[in-house]
């Protein structure tokens, strides 16, 4: 009994340490402060685990169409490249503004295709990393890993070309399907 008091009283405790902490306004939320060392690596601990334990079941389909990277690089232009940059681009506007900063896809990170695949159709929160599977469909999601497989080793010139072979395929197409057939699942 007496340890069953012991941790109710170390549970109010805590709660109320947390009350005054938050109504404090000790913890800065600005963009341009950043997180202290302890707290981004619990931050990252999270994020990192979080997703390991969501793209078990995803399977990865074959990303070596040119379509497919042309597709995705036509995507990449219009939704990720301000923030993650592209090649010959070293900084933008939003992108210096943006805490934590974004990963600079022009340089090989270490996540696979199934963790690019997660991240990108689910977003991360409170990074303003957005859940594109909103919008796009699973098709479309790959056709962004695909391409950002060969990111790091383009030019800026095949960037360029890259981005016009997109803008002639046929990916807006997705769309259509996604609004009259509903969006493909992928196990999460």
């Amino acid at each position: 009994m007496k340890f069953l008091v012991v941790c109710l009283i170390a549970v109010v405790i805590a709660v109320v340490f947390a009350a005054i902490f938050v109504y404090s306004g000790a913890f800065d939320v600005a963009a341009d402060v950043p997180h202290t060392e302890l707290t981004a690596r619990l931050i990252e601990a999270v994020r990192d685990r979080s997703i390991a334990v969501r793209i078990k079941d995803i399977q990865v389909p074959a990303l070596v169409d040119p379509h497919l990277i042309a597709e995705g690089a036509e995507h990449y232009a219009a939704m990720c490249a301000n923030c993650h940059l592209a090649p010959g681009v070293d900084k933008t506007d939003i992108r210096d503004g943006l805490y934590p900063t974004p990963p600079n896809l022009t340089k090989p990170i270490a996540a696979s295709a199934a963790e690019m695949f997660w991240v990108v159709k689910h977003g991360i929160k409170m990074s303003a990393m957005p859940a594109w599977g909103k919008t796009h469909d699973d098709h479309s999601i790959w056709g962004i890993v695909a391409f950002l497989q060969k990111l790091p080793e383009l030019t800026p010139e095949q960037y360029q070309e890259l981005i016009k072979t997109g803008d002639t395929s046929h990916h807006h197409e997705h769309q259509h399907s996604h609004e009259h057939s509903g969006k493909s699942k992928q196990p999460e």
